[in-house]
Parts: C-alpha cells; structure tokens; sequence
C-alpha cells in the first residue's frame, strides 16, 4: 500500500481536492493522509467538513495580514518537518497557491515525486494574477505527474519543455465536486425579495485590492441603483482590505445583501439562483458555466480562456464603465444573456478524480 500524502490550504484548493481525497480513500491501494495548512482557516474548514474529510494534520498556518515571505518561510520549515515525520511516496497538491508552491519545494527537497492537480494555467504574466502565476510556474517545474485540466493547459506545459508522458488530461476535478453538491436536494437559497433577479458577487483577489477593488464596489451600487429589479448578494470575504472597503461602499444599500462567507454547498445553491455572476475567482469561471450561469471576470488577465472561448465567460477588468456596460448588456437584452447562459462546462465531465487516480495506481502501485 503506497502512502499519498494529499495538501490543502485554501477552500478552493479543498473543493478540487476533495473528490481524489475522497477516491484515494476509497481505493485499497493506498494510504491517503491529508494535511492542511489552513492558509485560510474558517474557509477552508467550511469545506472539509462538507466532504466529511478531517485533516490527519493541521499546522493552522493564518495570521491576519501575514505577507507573504512570512508564510512561505513558515510554511518551508513546517511542510519539510512534516514530510521527515509522514514519509510520504507521493505528494499531491492542487492549484497556485503559496500552500501549493511551497509543496512543490518541499518535496522536491526530500525528493519526493510530486503530482500538481490543475496544472498548466497561464496568463504568462508574472504580476497577474500575483503571486498567483509564478507558484503555479514553480509547482509545475518540480512536477511528476501533471494532471491538466484542459487540453489548452496541456499545451501550455508542452510549449514550456514539459514531456508528454508527464501530462494527462484529466479535466477538473471541481466540475466532479461541483455535481455532487449540487445534486443535494437541501441546498439552500440566498434569501432576496420575490420577483428580483439575482447578481451574485465574489471578488477578493490581491491584485485587485485598492483603487481597483473600490471601483467594483462603485460599479456594484450603480447596477442596484440603475436596476430596481435586480437584487446584489454578496458573500464577503474576511480580509481587511476587502471587508472594510464592502462595508463602507456597499453596505447601506436596501438592494445590497452583504453576508459571512458562505459554505460551498449554500454557495452551490447561490450560483445555481443567480441571474448572472461578477466575480473576480478562477473556480467561479470553471463552476459558473455548468450550471449555465454568466460570468463577468473582474478581472484583466484570466489562465482560464476556455470559458471566453466557450461565450460563457466574459473578462470586464476593474474599470468601472466596462463593468457596468457589461451588466446592463446582460441585464437589458435577452440574447445576448442567451448567448452566455450555455449550460456546458468545457471544464470536465465530473470524472478527473478517478482519471488521477488511475494514474497514480498504474504509476504508482
């Protein structure tokens, strides 16, 4: 029985890890041990605790507004001492997280084959998204095993040196999370006033914090201002640069629904309610278009072409007038919603857990 040690230290990274997680456990060749870093803690607990999965270590890692040369040295020390103690003979991580690249580091140092889940996204632009780009360069780089979600992302590694062999299309491992939650007859439902169509935001990113993140809030309050008939809902995230910026913009508006972030499966539920979505998130932009939702990318630069390419997903930046021309676009004319409202992933079909894990037996075992 081979021992794979699987990592995770984001909600996201929990969503997309929790399917192979889960089929890891389920597969009696392996032994899978799951340590979070609890990069961000009450997010991703949220989620584990959705997937019933409980971390068999936890270095409890978040520190409100710790920088980033801080939680990557702890995170170096921390993940090599527990790598000595768990003597893993495969490392799995998933994404372009600090969590993740320093992963990658780690077992590289102890010479540990490493497999990166989600590999080859690129905006081939180091400073966005920051430090976004360059973990998942570096993750990529220190890889085994490969595991693309797209055939677009596959060429990405081909085109930076990476062999054939390493690679395997497997699709995302979010769309498998994603169809097993949203088949949950109890999600529920944000609670908005009858008649109203719902905007769903999700924006957090670091690159976009400041004058950028304050006029996503302006362009938020004008759609509700603009749109008797809409109502904003929107799950707030807890960093300080986001929150205090929300509260003071955003908060007095009767047609403004600020919360706590939400757990994964009420989000579900969200995204499956929502007119159309504005976020400024990469999983977002893979779940949205499955269950045939909108999407306008707060954003300038996106490693996930697919959905443009696809029509369901449209980048809006952090321009104020852009983003608002873009919400009326969808909100006054019909066919172009239509148009954006496809209701096909090109993200996966809800099986990439057990293509990984099929490599892993061949390559493995």
């Amino acid at each position: 029985m081979k021992k794979i040690l699987c990592i995770v230290g984001t909600r996201p990274e929990a969503i997309k890890m929790a399917p192979v997680i889960l089929a890891l456990k389920a597969d009696p060749a392996f032994e899978c041990v799951v340590l979070a870093t609890a990069q961000h803690r009450e997010l991703l607990d949220q989620v584990l605790g959705l997937f019933n999965i409980t971390p068999d270590y936890d270095l409890d890692a978040m520190e409100p507004n710790q920088t980033l040369p801080k939680l990557t040295a702890k995170l170096t020390i921390a993940l090599d001492e527990c790598l000595a103690e768990i003597k893993p003979d495969v490392v799995l991580a998933q994404g372009d997280t600090t969590t993740v690249m320093v992963s990658a580091l780690a077992a590289f140092y102890r010479k540990i084959p490493y497999g990166h889940i989600e590999a080859g996204l690129r905006t081939h632009d180091l400073q966005n998204p920051f430090p976004e780009e360059m973990n998942r360069i570096v993750a990529g780089h220190l890889a085994r095993w490969h595991f693309a979600p797209t055939t677009s992302t596959r060429d990405n590694l081909l085109a930076e040196g990476i062999s054939d062999e390493k690679i395997t299309v497997s699709g995302n491992t979010v769309i498998d999370a994603l169809y097993d939650v949203a088949a949950k007859p109890d999600a529920p439902k944000p609670d908005i006033p009858a008649g109203k169509r719902l905007v769903l935001v999700t924006a957090h990113r670091r690159e976009n914090f400041g004058a950028p993140f304050e006029n996503i809030c302006r362009a938020i309050r004008a759609i509700a201002d603009e749109y008797p008939d809409t109502h904003i809902f929107y799950p707030v995230h807890p960093n300080p640069n986001i929150k205090s910026v929300v509260d003071k913009l955003l908060g007095d508006h009767p047609q403004i629904t600020l919360s706590e972030p939400l757990d994964y499966l009420p989000f579900v539920g969200a995204m499956k309610s929502a007119y159309f979505i504005l976020s400024d998130s990469g999983g977002v932009q893979e779940e949205a278009p499955a269950l045939g939702k909108p999407v306008l990318v707060l954003r300038n630069e996106t490693e996930r072409p697919e959905a443009i390419d696809h029509g369901s997903v449209k980048l809006v930046g952090t321009d104020f007038d852009v983003i608002l021309k873009e919400a009326r676009r969808l909100l006054d004319d019909p066919e172009a919603y239509e148009a954006m409202a496809i209701g096909v992933s090109p993200y996966g079909d809800g099986k990439a857990a057990g293509r990984i894990v099929d490599v892993l037996r061949t390559e493995v075992v």
